[in-house]
């Protein structure tokens, strides 16, 4: 019997179709075995492709039945666009996106970044980012809350959740990393814990939940479940990276309108 789709939900966002999936319940195989939803270019006649397009549609199936999947060509930037009806090839370049339309379903790929879903219910609108480091320090979130409110959001309403992503004890990085983010704001020196020498561990979840309750967000919940620790429930890049092995999946974050 297959394994089902494991949907990993957010009390934050609870009555709202949404789920953040790992890599139980796909059909791909070898190194990105499961639900891998990455379409990273391939052209039609890979043989990977039907497993990725079957994967993403068990997927959406999961979460809101029926509804059509929308997605951004991701670019590691902070810019949020309406979700549109768009082709795969002709999605935008962007890093999140909203929408307040019924039967739209929003999806965001990570494999380590941060998947932020955004829901304000009385509003009836919703979103999703995608928060790598490069997108949280430039402002994903923030667009998002932005795009939000120019459909009808109210961020005071707004119920944010931060999906599995690299956890601080996996995500070592140099001292010229952290500089950044201390010339941003030197109260970010927080998010950084000592390692060996002239390294760091960074929290980039708790540095995307910062990031929100700045903004005024009224709930923020953070799901602390590290893509890199966990083998066999999410894909990683840093993993890979450090296996060298030649590729990796990406899991997929869904929210959408019923």
């Amino acid at each position: 019997m297959a394994e089902p789709v494991e949907v990993i939900r957010a009390g934050a966002l609870a009555g709202v179709p949404h789920g953040f999936l790992g890599r139980r319940g796909g059909v791909s195989t070898g190194l990105v075995a499961g639900l891998d939803t990455g379409l990273r270019g391939m052209d039609s006649g890979d043989p990977a492709l039907a497993a990725v397009h079957e994967n993403r549609r068990r997927a959406a199936e999961a979460v809101l039945p029926g509804a059509s999947l929308v997605g951004v060509y991701q670019v590691h930037g902070a810019v949020c666009v309406e979700a549109g009806e768009w082709s795969e090839g002709e999605r935008p370049e962007a890093d999140a996106l909203v929408s307040n339309r019924p039967g739209v379903l929003l999806g965001i790929l990570t494999a380590d970044c941060a998947p932020v879903l955004f829901a304000d219910p009385q509003a009836g609108v919703v979103g999703a980012a995608h928060a790598g480091w490069k997108g949280a320090v430039g402002g994903v979130t923030d667009s998002t809350i932005a795009a939000m409110e120019r459909l009808g959001a109210r961020r005071e309403n707004v119920a944010a959740a931060i999906g599995p992503c690299i956890a601080q004890a996996s995500y070592e990085v140099e001292a010229g990393f952290r500089e950044r983010f201390l010339a941003e704001d030197p109260a970010n020196a927080r998010f950084f814990a000592e390692g060996r020498p002239e390294h760091f561990q960074f929290d980039l979840e708790h540095y995307v939940a910062a990031r929100l309750e700045r903004a005024g967000i009224g709930t923020v919940e953070r799901l602390s479940l590290d893509t890199y620790a966990d083998e066999a429930r999410f894909f990683s890049f840093r993993r890979a990276t450090h296996r060298h092995e030649p590729d990796y999946g990406r899991q997929i974050s869904l929210i959408g309108l019923a």
